[in-house]
């Protein structure tokens, strides 16, 4: 009895929240459980002129970080890089140079791979400006490569690499470009060949650049921005890139969570250190190697509130519970839910767990 009020208590406020809002054209959430026995899996809202389905596929912006890092975990596995290897190693001089000019000395050299990943390295944003301008544009064609060069030429560093924290798609173009480098095959690839193919991700992809295993009967959920419609702006995946673009299903990204959670993608001591080492985001936040820590703060952040995963700017969550051993997966598909939805998620799906 109390599995099933819990059950319809978390369902009913998602679609109170959807309903409420006129600025949310769909949504989508996952919740599953074993120790409290649940597992739902629910949609609300219109895609496509279609009710939304929970079996659609989701693009779930940088939620994506968390892929990214999870290969430079593989591959740090494989020997084939370390965390504290300078990015100088891997990319070319004329991409890199003065990239990271700062107060007139060029930093670049003193990047190192850990620095991109939990958002140390200081290095400018790229992705509003240039997003605003695609919006403006919709024909622009803007490369991973092209984005860095953008930051390199209109942009100055916060600070010295390591001494801060600035959170940038810059840091994670740069770890696309250098998992390219390595592997020798474009980063869409790697992702299948790594991660979705061994989790048997059948309805995974990334956006505009691949195609998923097995195509879905349902097309892949609107995603908004001001009310401009996403999906179809070829462009938009060159900037998005390694920062984001990964698209799937509810119960894909589930296999994907379990699976790391559980030690499959990468081992303990190299999850440990993707968490842990870590910076300040925000209050009750530090970010480590593209994950998200929720932490207490004494009378702000109650200990029940304790989890990790990521977080993306449409709205999008995939978090882990320990203490519950819950999965809470799921997107509001718009820019204007970039706060708001982490705060749902805790709010009325962990407070009620």
């Amino acid at each position: 009895m109390k599995t099933n009020k819990l059950t319809e208590s978390i369902e009913n406020s998602f679609r109170k929240q959807v309903q409420k809002d006129s600025k949310i054209k769909n949504a989508y959430l996952l919740v599953h459980s074993e120790k409290e026995g649940i597992h739902i899996n629910i949609a609300e809202g219109l895609t496509n002129n279609m009710p939304a389905n929970p079996q659609q596929p989701i693009y779930m912006a940088s939620v994506g970080k968390l892929f990214t890092s999870a290969i430079i975990g593989i591959l740090v596995e494989k020997k084939k890089l370390s965390f504290d290897d300078k990015i100088t190693k891997y990319l070319d001089h004329e991409l890199l140079n003065n990239l990271h000019l700062y107060k007139g000395k060029d930093c670049t050299d003193e990047i190192r791979i850990k620095h991109l990943l939990n958002q140390t390295s200081g290095l400018a944003d790229n992705f509003r400006t240039l997003l605003d301008e695609l919006i403006k544009d919709q024909n622009l064609n803007i490369t991973p490569r092209e984005a860095v060069a953008w930051v390199k030429n209109n942009a100055r560093p916060h600070f010295p690499p390591g001494k801060g924290f600035k959170y940038t798609d810059t840091n994670y173009h740069l770890l696309g470009l250098i998992i390219e480098s390595i592997t020798g095959e474009p980063f869409h690839a790697t992702l299948t060949n790594y991660i979705f193919k061994p989790l048997d991700m059948r309805h995974s992809y990334m956006n505009h650049y691949s195609e998923p295993m097995e195509k879905s009967q349902f097309p892949t959920a609107d995603f908004f921005i001001r009310e401009t419609r996403l999906n179809d702006i070829k462009g938009y995946a060159g900037l998005d890139y390694t920062g984001g673009g990964v698209v799937a299903t509810s119960e894909d990204l589930l296999k994907f969570m379990k699976a790391l959670v559980n030690y499959q993608i990468v081992t303990k001591s190299t999850l440990e250190e993707m968490k842990n080492n870590c910076a300040r985001f925000g209050l009750g936040i530090d970010y480590g190697y593209g994950i998200w820590k929720i932490t207490t703060v004494p009378l702000l952040m109650p200990k029940k509130f304790n989890s990790w995963g990521a977080a993306g700017a449409t709205g999008s969550f995939m978090f882990y519970h320990q203490e519950k051993d819950a999965y809470i997966i799921g997107s509001f598909n718009d820019f204007s839910y970039e706060i708001k939805g982490v705060r749902f998620m805790l709010l009325n799906v962990v407070n009620q767990l």
